[in-house]
């Protein structure tokens, strides 16, 4: 299990546990069956169902009973709730101190809580990358960069394998180091992740191996997501505007191997 200390997290709970305890006894649908003194897996399950029916006013009362009674799942909804605003007002020290809750809890493995955990510490690794304005949450590049490692390495995550791959390059949170970059950009792309791929291909671009960092860059460009494609394709237009024309057409045959997986 994994354990971190919190020392600006001491009262973790207060404020949520009294929000709890003053909710109204009787604010669930009667027909549901559901009370503050069903077991969380039954609160969780009429989360979500509320959640689903748009009524989530009763899905964060729902989860906030079943969190109280030590449940991952609904933890890890009500903070994703708070860190998006979605039914709650944003709050994202709560998001934080909830999924803080999460990560110091731990998981066993095999678990089926390790999805849960798993997203909590990114989510923790994220905010400890930007802070939280007007929170006691600072800046903390090291500890953002131990998470992602962490994630990396024990659950093979790419998301995390790519952000600790950017935080390597970048020198955030420790020395920079290319070699080791490019090793977490390498496991992330072969895990499927397309911003790791093109940002892969850059680097050795960037080294001297034109063709094929562009033909990374190109194939990424088949596989990303919405919010990469935009900074995926400048990465692939600006690569593609200093090759030589020679070097373009190479890379585009080389790119369709390895949208077709001939290529690793």
């Amino acid at each position: 299990m994994v354990k971190r200390e919190a020392n600006i997290l001491k009262p973790l709970c207060m404020g949520f546990l009294i929000a709890t305890l003053a909710m109204p006894a009787a604010a669930f649908d009667i027909n549901a069956g559901v009370t503050k003194e069903s077991g969380p897996f039954d609160l969780f399950k009429f989360g979500f169902k509320a959640y689903k029916n748009g009524k989530k006013e009763d899905a964060v009362e729902a989860y906030r009973y079943a969190a109280e009674k030590g449940h991952t799942g609904s933890r890890w909804a009500l903070a994703n709730m708070y860190a998006f605003g979605d039914g709650v007002a944003k709050n994202d020290f709560e998001a934080f101190k909830i999924y803080n809750e999460i990560a110091n809890q731990g998981v066993e493995p095999g678990s089926e809580d390790t999805g849960f955990f798993v997203n909590a510490l990114l989510s923790l690794a994220d905010y400890y990358r930007h802070g939280i304005p007007g929170s006691p949450v600072k800046p903390d590049m090291a500890q953002a960069r131990q998470i992602y490692f962490q994630v990396a390495s024990t659950f093979g995550v790419a998301e995390a394998q790519f952000q600790l791959a950017q935080m390597i390059l970048a020198g955030e949170g420790g020395r920079a180091d290319v070699l080791q970059a490019k090793k977490w950009l390498n496991q992330a792309r072969r895990n499927g992740h397309a911003g790791a791929m093109s940002v892969f291909g850059n680097v050795i671009f960037q080294e001297g191996q034109t063709v094929r960092g562009l033909a990374f860059m190109t194939a990424a460009l088949d596989r990303c997501n919405p919010a990469e494609c935009p900074w995926v394709q400048d990465l692939q237009e600006q690569a593609f505007a200093v090759a030589g024309e020679g070097d373009r057409r190479d890379a585009i045959t080389l790119a369709q191997s390895i949208r077709s997986g001939n290529l690793d």
